[in-house]
């Protein structure tokens, strides 16, 4: 019996010392905040900035308001960076008593965005005028002038804008709706016009009025 007592004494304590040997997990921080920077004498935030942990591999990115949330251990390194925005890194306190760790970060201009330059073939809108009425028009030049502003072809043109080929505003602008048209259906499928009433409707509709059938030949 005291063999036995002895042997269960020292394999509890053997037990109890290789639990105390364990390394304690590190304790996790929940670290969240908002990136700003100076825009015109005023703080506005950095959307879709990039805050990342260097020694780990793994980060995540600011929303279009400049909050970030990423979980991070005690005394690890957080790095913020954007395009046009100096690079910063920033050390989690190892004195922090909660789980949770908020801040407002700054974040400074790294480049200057010059205004824009618009570059012109003359020097001033008076050598515009000397060059254009020197100028040397062709018969061909005289010919699509003159197609181009005919009656004809105007009034064509308002019936069927397609058939004007698109300037740069209007090439921007139909990029941009159809852009618009593509966010309106992001991350679900668009709706198919197989499953619309109304297509359905002018179907039927059409379908009594006998637009499907077959024409006899005379």
């Amino acid at each position: 019996m005291k063999k036995f007592l002895s042997l269960l004494t020292l394999t509890v304590g053997l037990f109890t010392q290789l639990y105390a040997q364990e390394p304690e997990a590190p304790k996790l921080i929940q670290f969240s905040g908002m990136i700003i920077t100076e825009l015109d004498g005023r703080m506005v935030p950095v959307p879709y900035a990039t805050v990342s942990l260097p020694q780990k591999h793994r980060g995540t990115y600011s929303d279009y308001r400049g909050f970030f949330s990423i979980v991070v251990e005690k005394g690890e390194k957080v790095r913020f960076s954007c395009i046009g925005l100096e690079t910063i890194t920033v050390t989690v306190p190892d004195t922090l008593t909660q789980d949770r760790y908020a801040v407002i970060q700054p974040m400074s201009q790294d480049t200057f965005n010059l205004p824009e330059l618009v570059i012109f073939p003359w020097p001033s809108k008076e050598h515009f005028k000397i060059e254009f009425l020197k100028m040397d028009v062709t018969p061909e030049l005289q010919r699509r002038a003159s197609e181009n502003i005919a009656n004809d072809y105007l009034a064509e043109a308002r019936k069927n804008p397609d058939m004007v080929p698109y300037g740069g505003r209007e090439s921007a602008n139909f990029y941009l709706r159809q852009q618009s048209r593509e966010y309106v259906y992001l991350g679900q499928t668009p709706p198919m016009n197989i499953f619309s009433p109304l297509a359905w409707g002018q179907f039927f509709k059409a379908w009594k009025e006998g637009k499907f059938k077959k024409k006899k030949d005379n």
